[in-house]
């Protein structure tokens, strides 16, 4: 009798609706399409209109829960939520089939939160609950060493992702040569950073680096070349050579530019002075005037007897170019110099006769 009332309770509960999908926890990488499962059965005593809903509380649980998709009424409305706006998708075209799954695309990390899917149909009810959770693939990976690759030295073998949810494993490898890693590298091998000391020759080669998560995994590729050490006293001695030249070359360039403008100013100068003291020069007019003064004013010291052979002679002497050109030039008036000018010019005061309209001296 107990049995048959079991029996009679188990077909009335599973004569109702029910969504047969159970709840779980789905990853996926940022990027990718998340497929939300949820299915679900009718009975006969379900006669009322299908509803779906599916709602998003979020992870930060500082946000009420959201509507992201509703079926009523045989149609379909995907505006509720503008984060998800055009990104969630049913994935069945006949929803009264018992299929309710939808799709996520282009997955982002705002994305991650509990997501619950709800079919009603009067009088049956029944809704199940999916965790999403949106990693990051690694990507971006950078492999460098971190020190002066030289033998006896002390550097470190680095990898870094650009991007990458945690948790990170890291990989390393040797690829070329004997592919033998040191004893001393093994502890390190998974971590991102390999701490090499007292490097040798033997360590050289390429090596690769593996980062992994959950969602996806990147690699780079690092080339190693232990050489011996450089001479750095040549080094420094060349550096600070090359900058004492260096130096004794602008001073040289400074020098030169400072010299030839001394000079230049020089000359200014000394042209000033000289347009301000030299006179004009003399015409042909005044020369042969001065020349005329001169032998009048011998005369004053000679006798009567012998005046008249010189005077002859001596106005003979006078150049008849210069007496015939002299009216042609113009008068130009007497140029003023100050005496302290006339003195440094090495001037000689000298005393000419006045004479009188005939030409003789008074």
């Amino acid at each position: 009798m107990l049995r048959f009332f079991s029996c009679l309770l188990a077909i009335y509960f599973t004569r109702g609706l029910s969504i047969t999908t159970p709840e779980q926890m789905i990853e996926k990488a940022k990027g990718e399409t998340a497929y939300l499962p949820c299915k679900f059965t009718l009975s006969p005593e379900d006669q009322g209109p299908l509803d779906i809903e599916w709602l998003l509380s979020p992870a930060d649980n500082q946000k009420v829960d959201q509507v992201i998709i509703l079926y009523s009424g045989d149609k379909i409305y995907d505006d509720y939520y503008q984060d998800l706006k055009g990104r969630v998708h049913f994935t069945s075209n006949d929803l009264k089939s018992g299929d309710a799954s939808i799709n996520v695309t282009n997955l982002q990390l705002s994305d991650i939160g509990t997501y619950q899917c709800k079919v009603k149909k009067a009088p049956g009810v029944g809704n199940k609950k999916i965790q999403l959770t949106v990693l990051v693939k690694p990507s971006g990976t950078r492999c460098y060493v971190d020190g002066s690759e030289e033998i006896g030295n002390d550097f470190k073998l680095k990898c870094e992702p650009k991007e990458g949810s945690l948790p990170l494993r890291y990989e390393w490898q040797k690829l070329s040569d004997s592919q033998k890693l040191p004893t001393s590298w093994l502890p390190e091998m998974t971590s991102s950073i390999i701490s090499v000391k007292n490097a040798s020759a033997e360590y050289s080669g390429t090596y690769s680096c593996t980062v992994r998560n959950r969602v996806g995994s990147d690699q780079c590729l690092l080339r190693l070349d232990v050489v011996p050490p450089s001479n750095r006293a040549g080094t420094i001695a060349g550096a600070v050579i090359g900058t004492l030249l260096a130096l004794m070359l602008i001073a040289l360039i400074v020098f030169c530019c400072h010299k030839k403008r001394r000079e230049e100013k020089y000359e200014k100068e000394v042209h000033h002075d000289i347009r301000e003291d030299v006179p004009p020069p003399k015409s042909r007019t005044s020369t042969a005037r001065s020349y005329i003064g001169s032998n009048h004013s011998s005369l004053g010291s000679m006798s009567p007897s012998n005046m008249e052979g010189y005077s002859k002679t001596q106005y003979n002497q006078v150049p008849s170019e210069d007496l015939e050109r002299a009216p042609q030039s113009p008068t130009l008036p007497p140029a003023k110099v100050a005496a302290p000018n006339l003195s440094r010019m090495g001037a000689v005061p000298v005393m000419i006769p006045a004479q009188s309209k005939d030409g003789s001296i008074v």
